[in-house]
């Protein structure tokens, strides 16, 4: 892949077959600033999310959901530090993460940062089926989220994810367009599964 190419695909090179829309997952950084995305397919994204997995069935994520042209949009990119505020003003919608740590009533949940990750894994998947990209960002002044949106104390915003529309590497700073053309790589299974049996 040569800069300047117009990048719609990067399938990973899995060991074995994975479903497509896993294999060709991956986190662009130039995002279409002229594309747009649809209620249905943000509705779609969302519904994967709310499906996801939850422990003791509490569902403890919560969404801001921001599209680009937005008041809301433009509050989340304000937040956004380091290579992210480079490029995250092009997505299409930005959607923050987070995590409700206890009950309104106080119980705490100790899961709920694995059952936010859960859901934004659902809505990552659901996006690429759309023929969508997602990039999930943490260089975020996370304070500022939570004045902005009034959240309160259980409400812990951990990551937001630009969804929209890949455009061509050469339209990023050289140093991100770099990255984003270099080649996936993943640990090997041998490295991750520590047990075996």
């Amino acid at each position: 892949m040569t800069l300047g190419s117009a990048i719609t695909t990067r399938s990973a090179d899995t060991r074995v077959p994975i479903l497509p829309e896993l294999a060709e997952r991956w986190s662009p950084r130039s995002f279409d600033p002229q594309a747009t995305i649809s209620e249905d397919q943000l509705d779609a994204l969302l519904e994967a999310a709310r499906w996801a997995p939850s422990a003791s069935n509490n569902q403890p994520r919560r969404f801001i959901v921001a599209r680009r042209g937005t008041s809301a949009f433009d509050t989340i990119v304000s937040a956004l530090v380091g290579f992210n505020a480079a490029w995250a003003h092009n997505a299409s919608a930005l959607i923050v993460g987070i995590a409700e740590t206890s009950s309104v009533e106080g119980d705490v949940r100790p899961y709920a940062e694995y059952d936010l990750g859960q859901a934004v894994a659902h809505l990552s998947v659901q996006a690429e089926a759309e023929g969508l990209v997602t990039h999930q960002m943490a260089g975020v002044e996370w304070d500022r989220i939570v004045a902005a949106f009034d959240l309160p104390d259980n409400m812990k915003p951990m990551t937001i994810t630009a969804v929209g529309t890949a455009d061509e590497a050469d339209k990023l700073p050289e140093a991100l367009a770099e990255r984003e053309t270099a080649p996936r790589r993943r640990l090997p299974l041998e490295e991750l599964v520590l047990v075996r049996s």
